[in-house]
């Protein structure tokens, strides 16, 4: 039965990503908080004072790179120039909220 709970435990990773392109004012944070709850990922989502977006991912591996791949697409009148993700050790509460800009 532990093995079962490492095996679990082991499988869920938490990304820090930074979108940059036109991803602000096109209801890019909005379109990403559907998205990660619709996957039942936990995090956060904010624009950040230079244009960019920067979001937090947690939850299963497989699951949290669907959706960096999908920060790709984004909403209709977004385009999206980057898209980076590196591992984080932030601690991340259940849910998925947007925060203000910083």
């Amino acid at each position: 039965m532990s093995d079962v709970l490492e095996s679990k435990t082991a499988s869920i990773t938490t990304q820090r990503v930074l979108i940059e392109g036109r991803v602000q004012g096109v209801g890019y944070r909005a379109w990403v908080n559907a998205n990660a709850r619709k996957r039942g990922i936990s995090g956060w989502v904010r624009n950040l004072s230079d244009g960019a977006v920067e979001a937090l991912f947690s939850g299963p591996a497989d699951v949290v790179e669907q959706l960096i791949q999908a920060c790709w697409e984004g909403p209709l009148a977004s385009r999206v120039l980057n898209v980076t993700a590196a591992p984080s050790r932030d601690r991340v509460e259940a849910g998925f909220t947007q925060r203000p800009t910083i």
